[in-house]
C-alpha cells in the first residue's frame, strides 16, 4: 500500500514522467548516448517547478501538476520539433510565428515524426482515466495531501540555488546548442527571456560606420572598382528562388539534367558556387530583407517582423533617389505572410504584387504557381518599363516550397525508382519544375524586350534539405549525388547568377559570398555608390576575401570563411572548422571569432537605432 501510495505520489509520478521527456529530447538534439547530464541539469528546474506546487496549490493540487506537465511537455516537444528543421534551440521569441504555422502545416507534418507525439502520451492517458474510471478520481484527494511547507521551501531553495548556478557558470557560451545541454533545456529557455543587450552587451549605435565595417572585416574600397557601371541604366530583375540549393546546378541523375535552364544561365553570365546563406527565422522574408539592406537579421523572430516598423535604408531608395529607379516586388501569396506588407513598407519599394493581382489561378502551395508568377511578372514588367525609367523588380518564387509535395500534373521529370517516396526526390521533382518555370520567363524577357535591357540577379534564399531531418535513404541519396557525405557546407550553399546579356563576360567566380553582398555587388554594377551607406556586405567582383557571420541553422558564434565553416563548441578553443568543397584544411582565427560576433552586435545596434515610421 506504501509503495502504491508513494509512486501515486503527484510529485514522484510527475517527475518520472519528466525525466523520460528530457531524455527524449536530450536523444533527438544532443545525441542517443547515455548521460547522467539530464538529470543533473533538467530535475533541478522541474522540482523547483513542483516545489512551488507543493507550496501553493494544495486544493487543486493534482489539476495544477497536469496543466504544468502539459506546459513542460509543450516545450520540450517545440524544442524537438523547430531543432529538427533550423538545428538549433527554439526560445519564447518564436511565438512571433505562430500565426505562421498554418500557411506552413505541410511543412510542419513533414518534420513530425510520430513517435515525437510519444511526449504527449501521459496527458492523454491521465486524461482518459479521470474521465472514465471512478476509481480513478480519487486519487484527487491523495494528491490533495500537503507536503510540510518547511520541506517543499527547502528544496525550492536548493533547486532553486542549482538552476542559478547552472545557468552562471554557462552564461558565456555563445553556441546555443552547448549552451542549452549545459544549462539544462528548461533552464536555458529563463535564461534567454533576458534582453540580449543586457546579456551580450550594447554596441554604440554612432559607432557604426562604413568605415568601422570595412575596418572590421578587413576590406578596402577599391579606387577603380571593377565592373562599376557594368549594367549602367537597366533593368534590375532579381529572381529569388525557392529553397534552391547549389548542389542542383550541373546536376545530373542517370544522366538527366535536374536544373537545365539554370545550367544555361550559369554559362551566360558571372556565377558564384561558392555563395552562403544567412537567413534567420524568417526564411524567405529574411532573404528579401539581407538582400535590400545587406544589414543582418535580427537575433530572434523574422526581420519582417521585428524591423517592419523601421525607416530602413535599402536598395530601392537607394535606386530611387540616385538614379531614378521605380521599384516593385512580386509575391503570389497574401502579402501579409510573414508581415511582408510592413516590410516593403520599411524598404520603400513603390509597388507590391501579391495574391490579389495573381489571383488563385493554376494553386501551387500558398498561391499561384510559378508558371503564373512569372507570366503575370514578365506582362506587368513589359507595362512599368513604357514609364520610361528604369526597373528594380524583386520576383520571389515559391511552388518549390517545403514539404515539396509538387502536385503530379507538375511533375516534369522521371527520376529513378530509388527515389520514389523519399524526401529528396520530391525536392528534386519540385526545383526540376521551378528551373523550367525559369525558363518560361526568361522567353517572356526575350519576347517582350526587356531582356537585352536588364540585370538579372539569381539566387536561393535558404536551404531546401535539412542536413538535421534527412532519414538514412536520403542521407545515401545526397551522398550518391554530390559525391561526397552531405554536411553543412552543401546544406547552407546557395548559388548566385548574375546574367547581364552583352555587358557581363561570363566567369565562374571562386570568391566567398553570402546574401549580404548582393546589394553592394549589384550596387557596382550599376553605378550607385555606397561609401557612404551602412552595410555589412562586400562587392564580390573587387573582394577575393569573406567573413560571413552566421544566425540560425548553425549555433551563434559560427561564421563562414574563405577555407571552411566554423562551429563553436562552449568556446572558440573547442570549435570545429568544416573545410569548403576545395579547401583542403579548414583554418579559422580567434579574431575571426571575436569579429564575426561583433559585426553581428554592430547591425543589430544600428538598426535598433533607427527610426520608427510613421
Amino acid at each position: 500500500m506504501f509503495r502504491k501510495s508513494f509512486w501515486l505520489q503527484p510529485f514522484v509520478l510527475f517527475s518520472v514522467l519528466m525525466i523520460l521527456k528530457m531524455y527524449m529530447a536530450w536523444w533527438v538534439i544532443f545525441g542517443d548516448g547515455w548521460s547522467w547530464k539530464p538529470l543533473l541539469t533538467g530535475l533541478p528546474s522541474v522540482w523547483a517547478a513542483f516545489a512551488l506546487i507543493e507550496l501553493f496549490a494544495s486544493r487543486r493540487k493534482l489539476a495544477v501538476y497536469l496543466i504544468v506537465n502539459t506546459l513542460l511537455t509543450t516545450v520540450y516537444f517545440a524544442v524537438i520539433m523547430y531543432y529538427k528543421y533550423f538545428g538549433i534551440i527554439v526560445t519564447w521569441h518564436a511565438l512571433r510565428q505562430v500565426g505562421q504555422v498554418a500557411e506552413v502545416k505541410g511543412s510542419v507534418f513533414q518534420l513530425l515524426h510520430p513517435y515525437f507525439l510519444l511526449i504527449y502520451t501521459d496527458i492523454v492517458l491521465i486524461a482518459l482515466l479521470l474521465a472514465f474510471r471512478r476509481k480513478t478520481r480519487s486519487w484527487a484527494s491523495l494528491a490533495a495531501v500537503r507536503v510540510r511547507p518547511a520541506l517543499a521551501g527547502g528544496l525550492l531553495a536548493v533547486t532553486l540555488f542549482v538552476c542559478a548556478l547552472l545557468v552562471w557558470q554557462n552564461r558565456n557560451i555563445v553556441n546555443e546548442l552547448k549552451q542549452a545541454e549545459r544549462m539544462g533545456i528548461l533552464n536555458y529557455e529563463v535564461y534567454k527571456m533576458i534582453p540580449d543587450e543586457a546579456r551580450t552587451g550594447n554596441v554604440p549605435p554612432e559607432s557604426v560606420t562604413p568605415q568601422a565595417i570595412r575596418h572590421l572585416k578587413g576590406i578596402g574600397a577599391a579606387e577603380e572598382p571593377v565592373g562599376w557601371e557594368a549594367a549602367k541604366g537597366r533593368h534590375i530583375i532579381v529572381v529569388q528562388l525557392e529553397a534552391f540549393q547549389n548542389f542542383l546546378i550541373h546536376l545530373k541523375v542517370d544522366g538527366q539534367e535536374i536544373t537545365p535552364v539554370l545550367n544555361e544561365l550559369a554559362a551566360e553570365g558571372l556565377y558564384f558556387p561558392r555563395f552562403y546563406q544567412q537567413a534567420g527565422a524568417g526564411n524567405t522574408s529574411d532573404a528579401e530583407y539581407m538582400t535590400n539592406t545587406s544589414l543582418h537579421v535580427p537575433p530572434h523572430g523574422a526581420a519582417s517582423q521585428v524591423y517592419g516598423s523601421k525607416v530602413l535604408p535599402s536598395l530601392p531608395k537607394l535606386l530611387a533617389a540616385r538614379l531614378g529607379y521605380q521599384s516593385a516586388t512580386f509575391h503570389t501569396n497574401d502579402v501579409q505572410f510573414w508581415s511582408r506588407d510592413e516590410l516593403y513598407a520599411a524598404l520603400g519599394f513603390d509597388k507590391y504584387y501579391d495574391r490579389d493581382f495573381f489571383e488563385d489561378e493554376d494553386v501551387v502551395h500558398f498561391g499561384a504557381s510559378d508558371e503564373v508568377l512569372y507570366r503575370k511578372t514578365a506582362a506587368e514588367l513589359a507595362e512599368l518599363a513604357k514609364e520610361g525609367r528604369p526597373i528594380y523588380a524583386n520576383v520571389i518564387s515559391m511552388s518549390a516550397h517545403h514539404p515539396f509535395n509538387l502536385p503530379e500534373r507538375k511533375n516534369r521529370i522521371d527520376l529513378p525508382e530509388r527515389f520514389d517516396d523519399t524526401f529528396v526526390g520530391d525536392y528534386l521533382r519540385s526545383q526540376n519544375y521551378a528551373d523550367y518555370a525559369l525558363g518560361l520567363f526568361i522567353e517572356e524577357l526575350k519576347k517582350n524586350g526587356l531582356w537585352d535591357d536588364c540585370l538579372l540577379v539569381i539566387y536561393g534564399d535558404h536551404m531546401g534539405v535539412p542536413i538535421y531531418s534527412l532519414t538514412d535513404v536520403d542521407l545515401l541519396l545526397m551522398e550518391e549525388m554530390i559525391r561526397r557525405p552531405y554536411d553543412y557546407t552543401q546544406m547552407l550553399n546557395i548559388p548566385l547568377l548574375l546574367i547581364a546579356p552583352g555587358a557581363l563576360e561570363p566567369q565562374v567566380l571562386p570568391q566567398i559570398g553570402g546574401q549580404m553582398d548582393i546589394m553592394p555587388t549589384v550596387a557596382n554594377l550599376v553605378g550607385l555608390p555606397l561609401q557612404d551607406t551602412v552595410h555589412f556586405g562586400q562587392d564580390l567582383l573587387n573582394e577575393t576575401h569573406n567573413l560571413l557571420p552566421e544566425r540560425y541553422y548553425l549555433p551563434s558564434g559560427s561564421f563562414i570563411n574563405d577555407t571552411g565553416i566554423f562551429i563553436p563548441g562552449a568556446s572558440f578553443e573547442d570549435g570545429q572548422t568544416i573545410p569548403l568543397p576545395g579547401a583542403r584544411k579548414g583554418f579559422a582565427a580567434k579574431d575571426e571569432f571575436e569579429r564575426a560576433l561583433k559585426l553581428l552586435r554592430m547591425s543589430d545596434s544600428y538598426v535598433k537605432s533607427l527610426p520608427e515610421r510613421e
